[in-house]
């Protein structure tokens, strides 16, 4: 393989492949080049990443061999590995990812743990959670994957992002506990709120400000969903509205559990405590950079 990954030799084995593959993604700047390479090599060739050592001399068939070129190409370009090989794991599901949704990190899974942990401190064993945004579902999936007993609505102004997540509830066995529901913002209707109101709501909202963007990696930019990444405003407007209209889908004493971007924590506590209907319960921590990244509430 050449600078543009495109020669016809024919000895290229599974090791000499991701060696040169982890090379030229460093090259061009792709970040965890040497994962990328396994997932790409790995989906190309249909196997477990695990499996590519067990093949190491192997030679992969001309087919498969002509498809991974043209997903490293791609990477090379910045384009997100988990929209080429269109899936990404997250808590050790895999979820199904395209450009219509956002990809899901390893920051979101410190919402889940910590709405987890709510839940088994306060909730009740059948407790009803509201995700606001849901994207791929990833994170109210992973909920109900985790607890048989639990169940889910999760809404999004994008029916393309929903169809992604129906795809990923069917795949994951929990579509008949989740209702997933088209709408802009909270505007749910009065027949799908619980008797009594949620007992949680989770959400991972648009929160880059609008003159933040132009700062994001290009893959990022370029690639992810814009509605999905910024409020084309100051990236507090959702939890604006979470403070202001989320009482009335809430039962007394439920908690909101929001992920927040870097540095907004001090602005996102402020917003949800001056209405009085929300007291700060817990912050947690990015566990890669620590950053102060999730925040839950109690509905007062």
């Amino acid at each position: 393989m050449d600078e543009d990954a495109q020669t016809a030799e024919t000895n290229w084995t599974i090791g000499r492949l991701l060696r040169w593959t982890t090379q030229y993604l460093d090259r061009h700047g792709v970040g965890e080049s040497r994962l990328a390479s396994e997932v790409l090599l790995s989906r190309a060739l249909n196997c477990q990443r695990i499996d590519l050592y067990a093949r190491h001399d192997a030679q992969p068939d001309p087919e498969a061999l002509a498809r991974f070129r043209t997903w490293v190409q791609r990477a090379g370009r910045q384009e997100p590995v988990a929209y080429i090989v269109e899936e990404k794991e997250f808590f050790s599901l895999l979820f199904r990812v395209t450009p219509d949704v956002l990809i899901p990190r390893p920051e979101s899974e410190v919402l889940v743990e910590c709405a987890m942990d709510c839940l088994k401190q306060n909730g009740p064993p059948d407790a009803h959670v509201l995700d606001l945004g849901t994207g791929s579902g990833c994170l109210s999936i992973v909920m109900l994957h985790q607890d048989q007993q639990l169940r889910a609505t999760a809404t999004d102004v994008s029916p393309a992002a929903l169809a992604i997540a129906k795809h990923n509830a069917e795949k994951q066995g929990v579509s008949d506990r989740l209702t997933l529901v088209e709408i802009d913002g909270l505007e749910l209707p009065a027949v799908m709120v619980p008797e009594g109101g949620f007992d949680l709501l989770i959400s991972n909202p648009p929160y880059v400000a609008a003159d933040e963007m132009e700062s994001l990696a290009s893959g990022v930019r370029e690639h992810e969903p814009s509605i999905a990444l910024t409020d084309d405003h100051d990236g507090l407007n959702f939890y604006r509205m979470i403070a202001e209209h989320a009482p009335s889908l809430l039962k007394p004493k439920a908690a909101v559990v929001v992920e927040v971007g870097d540095g907004q924590a001090t602005a996102v506590r402020r917003l949800m405590e001056e209405r009085t209907n929300f007291m700060q319960q817990e912050t947690r921590k990015d566990k890669v950079v620590g950053v102060e990244r999730v925040l839950r509430f109690v509905h007062r």
